[in-house]
């Protein structure tokens, strides 16, 4: 019997290692890109909220019980002040964020804010749609109410203030 003196591992156990952690990969990405999913859902949920928020905020304070037309209206602040929603949301009409895509319009109006816009609205109604499957699979809606609807379908066709068809509250 001869005795090895070559120091370092064989290819047999070179392979069970990466068999092993093959093994381990394989189990713990689909629940990696779950949680992604639930985060960028949550996400999603929170986005709406705060524009929500931010709709009150701009009726009671700054256009006389009307509302913004689109995002990037709350994004801009009266002259001095501060905007009415964060800058990652009222960067423009519509929003990428978190693997949604958020979008808010509303039923046109006449009259003039505080941050000098003329598209104001007397209701509004907002969605969060995912990008792609892979960063979502629930559609987010909420309008005048205030209430946060679910679908798995694209709610972005509903009203100011109607329950949309096919959504389900959550909140």
């Amino acid at each position: 019997m001869k005795v090895r003196t070559q120091k370092g591992f064989t290819l047999i156990e070179l392979l069970i290692v990466v068999a092993i952690i093959g093994i381990i990969a394989a189990i713990a990405v689909p629940g990696l890109l779950r949680a992604r999913i639930s985060g960028n859902e949550a996400s999603a949920i929170g986005s709406l909220r705060a524009v929500s928020s931010a709709q009150s905020t701009f009726a009671a304070s700054c256009a006389n019980g009307m509302y913004a037309q689109t995002l990037d209206i709350l994004g801009s602040g009266p002259s001095g002040g501060s905007a009415f929603i964060s800058p990652d949301l009222g960067a423009s009409a519509t929003v990428t964020k978190s693997g949604y895509t958020v979008g808010m319009t509303g039923t046109a109006a006449t009259g003039t804010a505080c941050n000098a816009s003329t598209n104001l609205a007397s209701g509004y109604h907002a969605w969060a749609d995912p990008v792609s499957s892979s960063t979502g699979t629930r559609f987010f809606f909420t309008n005048t109410t205030g209430t946060i609807w679910q679908a798995s379908a694209t709610l972005s066709g509903g009203n100011d203030t109607a329950i949309p068809s096919g959504g389900a509250a959550i909140q």
